[in-house]
């Protein structure tokens, strides 16, 4: 596979469906090239895009692959993404690498969610598009039912490519000039048509469509030639917005004369060849053994290995121009989203912009003393998808892993368990819950203790009070009662008990205590002393100010189609939360604000899925504490204390 120009090279995204036939359509551009001989099929494992073998035995896609197919002496780089909305991360980060997208539509089942999703994706990253109408040899397909489905959902700017007549009017809407001349003339000439289309597709206002069968072969090769008659050229996208070395706003042309700058776009972790990071040149040549700086890391790297790669198969790449795809081998402070650069011309691009997780799962490893090998193990999984998180819950003691939903975390702890070697048990998540005080103790502390030679002797009385601040303390001593140097123990005798409370082991939070009198002993009397006696008097003041259980409050954000909106709202009530507002998308649909205990939010990933059809999608922050309703606080104390008396 030579070196391509600029261009000669197109880069297409594959996007659509779960089942679509993305990869399918992939083995066939590769069979009609004479790169295979025989179309591998999804089901037996024989792809060259889904290579890995947790795909392999999955059955489906699960990480975005490169597979370059030539035709024509043109380079289509294609990044073959998943379907599954588990991943829509890998889709995120493969748009970041082309100039447009192909999203992939069953012909048998018509417009599902995966369409939907990939449409809204590539209209929010402003990719262009194109339909690739996929298993037209199903029965009973009607092509023009498709297509007319096609504009009824996405507008009018979806059209055939054969069909001029009623393209005119919408290429003549790209450019005022060409506007002018339609309605004076009322149709464009040949060069306009050819202008105004090309504008139009790179623009996002025409979408075409094309249509094939990748089991049959049929409208294969038509297909390839269509994109590359009008996927954008790399050098025809507009200049890249980044960032300079002083964070000052820059624009990058694509340009092979010009300095270089490589976006890391995708981390593998090959089993053999280590980590691979999937790039993009953007400007410039870079060669193999070219020193280079990773701007984002601030790091010095050396391109050791470039290849291109198609599914597993590589080739050596000596050097990659401006606007080609390509695979470095073993960077070692490089990871998803950095930018290389010249160190004397720095340059940073935006990161790839990943979904935030929305379902989190409580893992511990299955075998003890795993713990250090499942965290390191847990965290080469983030560089190889970031939209995969690991976090430590200093208060519940539990690693957590988050991510879009079953299937991505169940894939994560498979990966963990076949690549480093861990498995891991998912538990119960617990709540980081807070305890307070509703109401005033006035309490002593005393500590004393004598057991031959130097004792021990601490005597306080401290006041308890609700407060505003999550920690507030004061004194208010007379007469030497307790003698100046003691106090900053009796503080740090207190802050130490807020750590853990005395209802169900919970941080404490929101108490003011106040330090007014106590006594001492001139030889017997320290700090730990008083420590002590601090914490003695923290239990016994706590229990008397009528401590309470508090729960973290999370803000929603759900969007959701209009069909849906009653299940969701008629949801929320079941799981003690309610709807603070609503207001209409642009585009279609409804968000709705609410709020609801973390508690009976930890599957709602899954639930709102199930509600809408998968349509639904939601952002989740902490809002506040509040206090636990008493039934469920009664429940979480027992539990916290058979808990204690097990140990």
């Amino acid at each position: 596979m030579k070196g391509y120009k600029g261009e000669n090279i197109r880069n297409i995204a594959l996007v659509g469906h779960g089942g679509c036939g993305k990869t399918t359509f992939l083995e066939a551009a590769l069979l009609a090239t004479g790169v295979i001989s025989r179309l591998g099929r999804v089901e037996d494992g024989q792809t060259v895009s889904d290579y890995d073998k947790m795909e392999i035995g999955k059955g489906y896609s699960i990480n975005e692959t490169v597979v370059p197919v030539e035709y024509n002496k043109v380079k289509l780089n294609f990044v073959d993404t998943p379907g599954s909305f588990d991943f829509m991360g890998e889709v995120n980060s493969a748009l970041r690498a082309v100039e447009a997208a192909a999203i992939v539509v069953d012909a048998s089942s018509g417009i599902q969610v995966g369409t939907e999703k990939a449409w809204e994706s590539c209209k929010k990253f402003g990719v262009p598009r194109f339909f690739l109408i996929n298993k037209t040899d199903k029965e009973n397909v009607n092509l023009d039912e498709i297509v007319q489905a096609l504009k009824d959902k996405f507008g009018t700017s979806v059209v055939t490519l054969d069909d001029r007549e009623s393209m005119e009017e919408e290429i003549a809407g790209t450019d005022e000039e060409l506007m002018e001349y339609y309605f004076e003339n009322m149709e464009l000439t040949d060069e306009m048509f050819a202008k105004g289309l090309s504008v139009g597709i790179g623009h996002g206002d025409i979408v075409p469509v094309f249509a094939c069968s990748a089991m049959t072969g049929e409208g294969i090769e038509q297909a390839l030639q269509q994109f590359i008659d009008f996927v954008p050229k790399p050098e025809d996208h507009e200049p890249y917005a980044a960032v300079d070395g002083s964070g000052a706003d820059i624009e990058v042309a694509v340009d092979p004369a010009g300095k270089p700058a490589v976006f890391i776009f995708k981390t593998l972790a090959d089993s053999f060849l280590g980590k691979i990071s999937l790039a993009k040149v953007i400007s410039g040549t870079i060669k193999a053994g070219q020193s280079i700086y990773n701007a984002s890391s601030e790091k010095d790297e050396k391109l050791g290995s470039l290849f291109f790669v198609r599914g597993k198969n590589q080739e050596d790449a000596p050097e990659v121009v401006a606007g080609d795809i390509v695979a470095i081998g073993k960077l070692q402070n490089t990871k998803t989203g950095d930018t290389l650069c010249e160190k004397a011309n720095i340059i940073k691009f935006p990161k790839v912009e990943f979904p935030s997780p929305t379902l989190y799962q409580a893992v511990e490893p299955a075998k003890s003393g795993d713990d250090e090998k499942m965290g390191s193990g847990l965290k080469r999984l983030m560089e190889e998808d970031p939209s995969f998180v690991l976090e430590n819950n200093i208060e519940t003691h539990q690693t957590l892993i988050g991510g879009q939903g079953e299937i991505q975390l169940n894939i994560m702890k498979d990966k963990l368990k076949d690549k480093f070697g861990v498995d891991v048990n998912t538990v119960p998540q617990k709540i980081a819950y807070r305890e307070t005080i509703k109401g005033n103790s006035d309490v002593q502390g005393k500590h004393k203790k004598q057991t031959g030679g130097a004792g021990q002797y601490g005597d306080v009385w401290i006041r308890f009070s609700p407060s505003e601040e999550e920690f507030e303390f004061g004194e208010e001593l007379f007469g030497g009662s307790v003698p100046k140097n003691y106090v900053p123990a009796v503080e740090k005798g207190l802050r130490e008990c807020m750590e853990k409370g005395p209802l169900a082991g919970c941080k404490v939070q929101n108490v003011k205590a106040i330090l007014y009198d106590g006594s001492y002993h001139e030889v017997d009397s320290n700090e730990m002393a008083f420590k002590i006696a601090a914490s003695l008097a923290f239990k016994k003041g706590i229990a008397e100010a009528k401590p309470c259980l508090l729960e973290p409050i999370m803000r929603l954000e759900i969007r959701v189609p209009d069909d849906f909106v009653g299940a969701v709202m008629g949801d929320l009530p079941t799981r003690r939360g309610a709807v603070l507002g609503m207001e209409p998308v642009a585009g279609g649909g409804q968000k709705l604000m609410a709020e609801a205990p973390q508690a009976e939010l930890l599957d709602y990933a899954i639930a709102l899925r199930t509600m809408t059809q998968a349509r639904g999608s939601f952002v989740m922050n902490f809002e506040r504490y509040e206090e636990v309703p008493s039934n469920i606080s009664q429940k979480i104390i027992d539990d916290y204390k058979k808990e204690q008396e097990s140990k």
